[in-house]
């Protein structure tokens, strides 16, 4: 049974786990920022901040499966059809039944899909020296592995 000094403090002491003082809500509104640039920044291109994610998962491995794509991202697979659905229209991507699992959609990337890894890298090493003005190395290496730990206690 929990004593009396277990129990939280008032109200008034509770001042780090208030928005918008707590951490969740500072790394929401960080989230929120970098995605709202990062549209900025894509917008000329017709690309949204998912379909970077998405061709930065085929520039690294190409004919990836839907499913995979989607555990990759830790989607639903309904919000990442309609995506892909939007690129093949846009000529980023085209799909191709597996042809072991003809269940198995594979994902593959276009000509124009491929090109754009030549440009939209460097849009986000951009925002990302943006973002981090004034952090060392060493504090951005400690904040991505403490964001790291923290995703994986709550996955």
């Amino acid at each position: 049974m929990a004593s009396q000094s277990d129990k939280l403090e008032p109200l008034e002491s509770w001042q780090e786990i208030r928005a918008p003082y707590s951490l969740s809500y500072r790394v929401k509104l960080l989230s929120q920022l970098l995605a709202r640039r990062f549209s900025e920044r894509l917008e000329p291109y017709g690309l949204t901040p998912f379909h970077w994610i998405v061709l930065c998962c085929l520039w690294e491995e190409d004919g990836l499966s839907t499913s995979s794509i989607g555990e990759k991202l830790k989607q639903v697979g309904a919000t990442l059809t309609g995506v892909l659905d939007r690129m093949e229209e846009r000529d980023l991507i085209f799909r191709k039944r597996d042809s072991r699992d003809r269940r198995v959609w594979r994902i593959f990337l276009t000509d124009a899909g491929k090109e754009l890894q030549s440009v939209l890298p460097q849009l986000a090493v951009e925002l990302r020296e943006e973002a981090m003005y004034g952090i060392s190395h060493e504090q951005q290496e400690v904040f991505s592995q403490f964001l790291n730990l923290a995703i994986a206690n709550l996955s």
